[in-house]
Parts: structure tokens; C-alpha cells; sequence
């Protein structure tokens, strides 16, 4: 709860902010020192809150535990090192830079709310919280056509999705008389109501949109290659995250004792996301474009968490969402440091800046799921929850050929710096940025050897 008045505090203050100071660098430093702040907060409640323990606010409407707190903190910190790696770029676009540091501590609150609802009115206001100030933010560079295109193009599909949420909201109340997630009594029932199962299927739909899961995926290429490249990295993946976290909490919290009637469906959208996404990246000439649709893929792994009904499910989703938005915050970070954004941009890389190549190798063989990385124990722990669950086999085998496919067109980008030779327009690395892109670099590879490090005692 801390946490939660803390962010909205602080995301007033930073508009207030953005009115009185002028100078960007400057509002720059304050969104850091805020975020810093925030982090802080999210340590002490986790150090102030004892292991086990469940604290019920507003009559149950929200429930954090240890384990909630732990996940804002984490991301809290990714949002931390997401400014301090692209906030001069952020700075960069538009005018109105105090206003977007302010967006992105109401997208922390909507994502501390999704991490401790209780109750679906709750979770509607987290969802709305997190989309709202995205759809802002791919609108921000007004000189750009793309960018507004895109950003009437997320708010086109998110309302139209948010009117599918709802509908599912209204269908579950109307069949249980609850909005309590912890109350639905689905086990208790002789038969399961039809207006239950189609609430539920609504929410499938709904969420789908959110973290662009196929067949609900197509506003995604469009937006996240039209959006300013700096909150592209930010919707891809904390923005994407955050949304997970509501749909695994939601499908597991109360819908857990009817899996069997919504699994099917979900290793159906599963499987449809990771072969679109990867078979489509295999084509694209921009590796702005390709990471869009490599994000597609990786939410189709991100999926087996929520079809794989169990604790070990919930590890994989942190260990995943940390180790994804890592790596992608990194090779983002490095694409805003090159002027063209093709394959060919990469072209020489290697020869002419060897820094750059080196860093953008860890994070490439982290995406692709290369052992020793993070990304390659966050993939682990995804299959070996669907392994568990018994019958999601088929799934996992389609989901491993898949990730063959993806390591085509990663390994392309490698191909391009090492072995083509090029001229790559590259802006100038300041010490501090080099220190960044190493210390991202080395969590990549540490949390791929020492995964548990996400998964402390008590959580």
C-alpha cells in the first residue's frame, strides 16, 4: 500500500515538475531520483513485511503479499534502469518530458495494483491505468505521422478490447453475484454455468489484446514500429509484463478449479502466438520491426505461465519477465545509439565498435534462449512448469522448434556486425552509458547462471 500512494505521490509531483522546471537534463534528474525514491519505498515494505503474511485493504479489494511486493519492486528497479539507460533519448522527444516521467509512475501504479487485486473492479482500474499512458506515449513525437498513427491505432484496439473486459467482468458477476476473485465457487457447482464460460473466454479475448497474443496481435507491428523508439522499449516490455502479472493472478487465483475448461484455449492462443511471431520475424528488414514481432513470440512463451496452473508457473513469470525485459531494454539501448535501424545498419559493428557488438551479442544470445544467459533459464522454467502440468506436451515441442526459428533471426543481427562489413553510423558512448550497457550485460549472464537470485526465501 506503501508503494502505491508512494508512485501516485510521486507521479503528481513530477507533473508539477515538468510545469516548473525547464531544462530537460534537469527534469531528467529528478524522474531518477524519484524513481530511486520509489525503489526505496518498494524495499522497505518488503523488508518491513513478514514472510507468509497476506495484508487484506478495503475490504478485500486488495490482498498484498510478499510475493506481490517483491514483483513491484523488480519492476520498479527495471523502470530504474530503463531511465538511466534512455533518458537522454527520452528527452529527446517532444516537448513535454516532465509529462511523460509522470506517465510512467501511473503505468507503476496501475502495474502495483494488477500485482495485488483482489477484486475485478480493482483489476479494470490497474489494466486502464497501465494502457492509458501508453497510448500517450506513442503519440509523444508529433513531428512524426508514424507516431500518431500508431497511437490512434493502441487506442482504437485497447478500447475495443477494454469493452470486451468489461463484458467478461459483467457476465462472471452475473452468473456468481461477485467480484471478489477469491469468492467464485466454481467447484461447489453441479454444472458450470454457460455465462461463466463465456465471461471467461471474454477475458481471454480481452487480455489477449493486452500483451498481443495471437490472433489479437496485429495493432502490435504498427504501434511499436510507429511509437518514439525509447517508449517502444517501455511498452514491450515493462508495459507487457504488468499485464501478465493481472492475467496469471486473475486465471489462477479464480478460475484454477475449471482449468480444464479454459486450457485447451489458452495452449491453442499459445501456440498460434509463438508461430506467428516467429515465422513473421524471419521476414522483416528493420530490427526495430523484428524485435515487434519477436515481442509477440516471447509472450507466447510468457503464456505458458498462465496455461501451466502451478507455484512453479509463477517463478517462471518472474524469472521470464526480468530476464526478457533486461535483455530488451539492452538491445534497445543500443539500436538508439545507431542511425539506421536495418539489418544492414549492423553491417561492420563488430570492426568499427567492438563494445557495441560485445553487449549486443549477450543480450541477442539471451532473447534467442543461448544457455548461460538469462534468458535461456527463464525459457527453462517455463517448459518445465508445462511439463508438470502433464498434458501440455505437444506444446512444449512445438514451443522448442519454435525457438529454433527465433535463433534464425536473432543470429542474423550477429551475422550482420561480425561477418559483413559496413560503415554503421554510430552517435558517441559516454562512460556512463558504457557502464550502463556492461552492468545489464553482466545481469544477463548472472541471472542466467543464478536464476534463484529472483526467487529469494519467503517469496
Amino acid at each position: 500500500m506503501k508503494a502505491i500512494i508512494a508512485a501516485t505521490v510521486l507521479a503528481i509531483l513530477m507533473m508539477y515538475a515538468g510545469f516548473v522546471v525547464k531544462e530537460k537534463k534537469t527534469i531528467l534528474s529528478i524522474a531518477t531520483l524519484l524513481l530511486a525514491v520509489l525503489l526505496g519505498v518498494n524495499i522497505y515494505e518488503l523488508l518491513t513485511m513478514q514472510e507468509g503474511a497476506t495484508i487484506a485493504l478495503f475490504q478485500y479489494q486488495l490482498t498484498i503479499t510478499r510475493f506481490s511486493v517483491w514483483f513491484n519492486m523488480l519492476m520498479t528497479a527495471a523502470t530504474l534502469l530503463y531511465v538511466l539507460l534512455m533518458g537522454n533519448d527520452i528527452i529527446k522527444v517532444g516537448k513535454h518530458t516532465g509529462e511523460y516521467f509522470a506517465l510512467f509512475f501511473f503505468i507503476l501504479v496501475g502495474t502495483y495494483l494488477l500485482s495485488s487485486f483482489n477484486n475485478m473492479l480493482i483489476m479494470f482500474l490497474g489494466i486502464e491505468i497501465i494502457s492509458i499512458p501508453q497510448y500517450i506515449l506513442a503519440g509523444s513525437d508529433k513531428r512524426n505521422l508514424k507516431s500518431s498513427e500508431a497511437s490512434l491505432k493502441y487506442l482504437l484496439m485497447g478500447a475495443f478490447s477494454t469493452g470486451i473486459l468489461l463484458m467478461g467482468i459483467t457476465l462472471i458477476y452475473g452468473a456468481t453475484g461477485e467480484f471478489n476473485i477469491s469468492k467464485f465457487s466454481f467447484l461447489q457447482m453441479e454444472y458450470i454455468n454457460p455465462m461463466v464460460l463465456t465471461g471467461v473466454l471474454f477475458l481471454i479475448i480481452s487480455y489477449s489484446f493486452k500483451i498481443s497474443a495471437a490472433p489479437m496481435h496485429f495493432w502490435t507491428p504498427d504501434v511499436y514500429d510507429g511509437s518514439p523508439t525509447p517508449f517502444t522499449a517501455f511498452m514491450a516490455t515493462i508495459g507487457k509484463t504488468a499485464a501478465f502479472i493481472g492475467f496469471i493472478r486473475l486465471f489462477h487465483t479464480s478460475f484454477a478449479s475449471i482449468s480444464q475448461s479454459w486450457t485447451i484455449v489458452l495452449a491453442i492462443i499459445t501456440a498460434a502466438t509463438l508461430f506467428v511471431g516467429n515465422i513473421t520475424a524471419v521476414f522483416q528488414q528493420s530490427v526495430k520491426r523484428m524485435l515487434a514481432y519477436s515481442s509477440i513470440a516471447q509472450a507466447g512463451f510468457m503464456l505458458f505461465s498462465v496455461v501451466s496452473v502451478s507455484a512453479l508457473s509463477w517463478q517462471g513469470l518472474v524469472i521470464y519477465g526480468v530476464a526478457y525485459t533486461i535483455a530488451t531494454l539492452g538491445i534497445f539501448a543500443v539500436l538508439l545509439k545507431l542511425k539506421d535501424f536495418t539489418f544492414d545498419g549492423f553491417n561492420g559493428l563488430a570492426k568499427k565498435n567492438p563494445f557495441l557488438a560485445g553487449v549486443t551479442t549477450i543480450f541477442i544470445f539471451s532473447l534467442a534462449g543461448i544457455p548461460l544467459t538469462a534468458g535461456f533459464m527463464a525459457k527453462f522454467y517455463m517448459l518445465q512448469a508445462a511439463v508438470r502440468q502433464g498434458n501440455l506436451m505437444w506444446l512444449v515441442i512445438f514451443a522448442l522448434l519454435m525457438a529454433a526459428v527465433s535463433a534464425y533471426y536473432y543470429f542474423r543481427v550477429i551475422i550482420a556486425m561480425f561477418f559483413k562489413t559496413g560503415e554503421p553510423e554510430i552517435s558517441e558512448l559516454s562512460g556512463a552509458q558504457k557502464f550502463l550497457l556492461v552492468l545489464t550485460a553482466l545481469l544477463v549472464i548472472v541471472l542466467g547462471i543464478a536464476p534463484q537470485l529472483l526467487l529469494p526465501s519467503g517469496i
